[in-house]
């Protein structure tokens, strides 16, 4: 069994948006919507202030309230790396996931459905990198299996500081932010 998750070098990230372009390039987000955006944020007091660019998206979490609260079951787990996804064609468009996400990850399509990452789950199988992670100049995105411990994810996260948000939501999301 494999856990999917990326981890984000917020020391290496530019806020350059390539991975925002490729995302809606590659799964055909419509224009007014985004499946990931890059988020600037300072820390600290003056005269020590800190800034971190971060690309965000949907955090795959372990325990999505999103995949929960779904009436029709469309939000669900798949098979392949519990990558969180919606079928299309039982969603009803409700909402209650993107009330209950606690990362503002999803948005309803103009064709009436939820939508957010998939994690390119449809590259994932072929053997390929998300989208985003195959444009990053910086090379600061790393997707891989969080429990394979040879994995360079896994090797990341044992071996660098890093953070995830909202961690007081108890979704135990699989993006880690490395510092």
């Amino acid at each position: 069994m494999s856990r999917f998750g990326m981890a984000i070098d917020t020391v290496r990230c530019v806020g350059c948006m390539d991975c925002v372009v490729a995302c809606k390039t590659e799964n055909k987000v419509p224009e007014g919507f985004n499946r990931d955006w890059i988020t600037e944020e300072a820390f600290g007091n003056f005269p020590n202030i800190q800034l971190e660019i971060r690309t965000e998206r949907c955090n795959h979490c372990e325990e999505a309230p999103c995949v929960d609260c779904c009436p029709t079951g469309a939000s669900h787990y798949h098979d392949t790396g519990g990558v969180v996804l919606v079928n299309h064609n039982e969603c009803i468009g409700c909402k209650a996931c993107v009330a209950s996400c606690p990362y503002d990850a999803r948005f309803i399509h103009p064709d009436g459905y939820a939508d957010k990452c998939t994690f390119c789950i449809h590259r994932v199988e072929k053997g390929e990198d998300p989208a985003c992670v195959s444009v990053c100049p910086t090379h600061c995105m790393t997707f891989g299996d969080l429990d394979d411990p040879n994995s360079k994810i896994s090797k990341l996260v044992k071996s660098r500081k890093w953070h995830v948000l909202k961690p007081e939501a108890g979704t135990k999301p699989h993006i880690y932010y490395l510092t």
